[in-house]
């Protein structure tokens, strides 16, 4: 089936039956950033190819990028009815079928580095007992996770102070950064991060929080000509490969090693990239004549209390809010898996990708059995 014709029926609303492996196995790769966005770009883009290398040619990934194919929202229904066999999926868009993921990004908010969190959701997501429980039942195979650095605050008008941010309707993924974003009397909206260019456009939105890179892959500067360096948390709920179950167990267990391989590979070049690229993104915005702030001291302080208040909470949230009856053994295990890479990264080169590479194929998929993983 040609790629347009594929578009066209996927687009129809049209059912399309499984692939059938065979000597050379070709599949639907989705990922509904651009191209050069990078959680397309190092996840997709990039791994496409690798997996090809690596299978020798026996596995062929045929990569769409941006909403051609799916909408941010249609991912997760895209993989179940096989419209592709692998996708990234945020667990925002689908938050009551994916409880447990919600749960542990609620610690977002907390964190600021971004390396150690990819590493832990990623092992600890392919790991937990729990976690595992739900993406069987949701329908997918996790196979990998991604971390977005620090979001930060793109806005209309200058954001800089608590005075500034009251009354400003702002694009927030997650409750506990849209708790937070009320506390200080503004106005949470919950858009997909596809959106948050057409809302400022609009002015629907005074601001949006995302990572820095978005100013310029998403042209975010055109729209917000100012940004405001302010940290309120980061993203990963949610798998950045997840697999068609179907699919998966059609793969054979040489085939689902060398996914493996190859993704270890890709979440080391994200790691290092992601970062990077965000931090480059606020020197091309700049150049671009967007202003890019400091935070004033009043809404940090107003961050790091909010922070402190929440943790506190973060149990009953687990438990209350998304019905964990094991909402702190979840909550604990995820921070201690986030407490482990931190310690492991410790004398590592974190610009270096072999070595980066290494770590993740030893913790993590050197552990796990391709003959058996997310086979029922």
């Amino acid at each position: 089936m040609t790629r347009s014709l594929w578009s066209a029926l996927a687009l129809a609303g049209v059912t399309l039956a499984a692939p059938q492996a065979f000597a050379q196995t070709e599949f639907i790769a989705n990922s509904f950033y651009n191209a050069e966005h990078p959680l397309s770009k190092y996840t997709y883009v990039d791994w496409g190819p690798a997996v090809e290398k690596a299978s020798g040619g026996d596995l062929v990934p045929d990569i769409y990028t941006g909403t051609v194919l799916l909408a941010p929202r249609a991912t997760l229904q895209g993989i179940r009815d096989n419209v592709v066999q692998v996708g990234h999926h945020p667990a925002v868009y689908t938050p009551s079928e994916m409880p447990v993921a919600m749960a542990v990004q609620e610690l977002g908010f907390f964190y600021s580095d971004a390396l150690p969190v990819l590493l832990a959701v990623t092992d600890w997501s392919m790991n937990n007992p729990t976690q595992l429980a739900e993406w069987k039942d949701t329908g997918v195979v996790y196979l990998g996770g991604y971390s977005t650095p620090p979001y930060i605050l793109f806005c209309r008008e200058p954001v800089t102070n608590l005075e500034e941010i009251k009354g400003k309707r702002i694009r927030t993924a997650g409750s506990t950064v849209s708790e937070w974003v009320e506390e200080v009397g503004g106005i949470p909206v919950n858009v997909p991060s596809s959106e948050m260019y057409s809302g400022l456009d609009r002015g629907t939105l005074d601001c949006a929080s995302n990572a820095g890179s978005d100013l310029i892959e998403r042209s975010i500067w055109e729209v917000a000509p100012h940004t405001t360096t302010l940290s309120t948390g980061m993203y990963y709920s949610g798998p950045a490969w997840g697999y068609n179950p179907d699919f998966w167990a059609s793969l054979t267990p040489e085939q689902r090693k060398i996914l493996m391989t190859t993704t270890a590979r890709a979440i080391a070049q994200l790691g290092i990239n992601y970062t990077k690229r965000a931090n480059e993104a606020l020197d091309e915005a700049a150049a671009k004549g967007n202003t890019i702030h400091e935070p004033g001291e009043d809404l940090v302080a107003s961050v790091k209390a909010f922070q402190e208040k929440s943790l506190a909470n973060i149990y009953t949230t687990a438990e209350e809010k998304y019905g964990l009856e094991n909402g702190k053994e979840v909550i604990d295990s995820f921070r201690a898996t986030v407490d482990k890479y931190n310690g492991l990264l410790e004398g590592i080169d974190r610009n270096d990708e072999d070595a980066l590479t290494e770590l993740i194929e030893t913790e993590i998929y050197d552990k796990l059995d391709p003959a058996t993983y997310g086979v029922d």
